[in-house]
């Protein structure tokens, strides 16, 4: 028997297993469900700020852009890492490089798709606006809904951690069990501030990342009534049970004033659109139709005059069916 060719067969064998273990551990470390959870808690932490200087830099510098370049010239932005708080807050995953060459790029790309088509001059400058702000809107429409899943998640929170409370757990215990238990984003928010009181950081000091990193009124009440009784003293169990039921008979109010203000919300978006879109259909079917508002003298202010008024009654109407609760 050919020993040596058998035992080449067994390490080439073994071989084989191994190199598809180091891909799958390799897959597993940067591309699995619990790498990305531990990438954004990362992300989280740096935008919610704490330890050294030096530190907080490196994490932000390592989020800001894949590109190292890219990475250097956007650290002498002016508030740059707000910028990154605020792409944080929207949950998308995206990086201060990538919003920017979304808003440059975008725009450049629509003008010169507008300039292949029949459309006046103004037209294409208002495509190339629209472009650009397409990635702001983006950001901040994906912040608003976020935070407000996030304050609908709230009063379960607080009734989690009342419950552990009750139960005999620690105030940093039932923030870690609200991490684990609860979906995201609150429990990815909430495991963030466990994670820190567990690195070394005074619970206060965690408290205050978390309210930095979710900008609600009902969060940061949850934070003011913890710290006072820590203070003070009392019983939190009950008093996290009082702001649990406090913040949803708000929220059930809230929803009864966006049921009532709908019609005003549509009619709002209604008038402020249709203007526009007509005048880009009549553009792309008949391209001389509206050539006289550029051509004749009086034609630019009277768009100046319905810009004007336009704007005016969409703020009118906004402040009459925004309702605080």
């Amino acid at each position: 028997m050919n020993f040596q060719f058998y035992g080449f067969v067994i390490l080439v064998f073994f071989s084989i297993i191994l190199l598809i273990e180091s891909g799958y551990l390799w897959w597993q470390s940067r591309h699995s469900s619990e790498a990305k959870r531990v990438e954004n808690r990362i992300r989280m932490m740096s935008a919610g700020g704490h330890g050294n200087a030096q530190t907080e830099s490196i994490l932000k510098q390592r989020e800001l852009s894949t590109s190292a370049l890219m990475t250097r010239l956007l650290l002498k932005l002016p508030r740059v890492h707000a910028l990154d708080g605020w792409l944080v807050q929207s949950g998308l995953g995206w990086s201060v490089g990538k919003f920017l060459m979304l808003t440059v790029c975008t725009p450049i790309v629509l003008g010169l798709i507008g300039q292949l088509l029949p459309i006046p001059a103004p037209a294409v400058v208002a495509l190339a606006l629209v472009g650009a702000l397409y990635a702001p809107f983006k950001v901040n429409r994906a912040m608003k809904k976020r935070l407000k899943k996030l304050e609908a998640q709230l009063p379960e929170a607080a009734d989690m951690m009342s419950r552990s409370l009750r139960a005999g757990h620690s105030f940093a215990t039932a923030l870690g069990i609200v991490g684990d238990e609860m979906p995201e984003p609150i429990g990815g928010e909430f495991r963030a501030a466990f994670d820190e009181i567990n690195f070394g950081i005074p619970l206060n000091e965690a408290l205050g990342a978390l309210a930095n990193r979710i900008p609600i009124s009902d969060l940061r009440y949850f934070v003011i009534a913890v710290l006072i009784q820590r203070e003070s003293g009392g019983n939190l169990a009950e008093i996290l049970g009082n702001i649990s039921q406090l913040i949803r008979n708000r929220l059930a109010l809230l929803g009864k004033v966006r049921a009532l203000s709908a019609e005003g919300r549509l009619s709002a978006w209604i008038l402020g659109i249709l203007p526009f879109a007509v005048a880009l259909i009549i553009s792309l079917i008949n391209p001389g139709f509206l050539n006289v508002l550029w051509t004749d003298t009086a034609g630019p202010k009277l768009v100046g005059v319905a810009l004007v008024s336009m704007v005016s009654g969409v703020v009118w109407m906004r402040k009459i069916i925004r309702i605080h609760v």
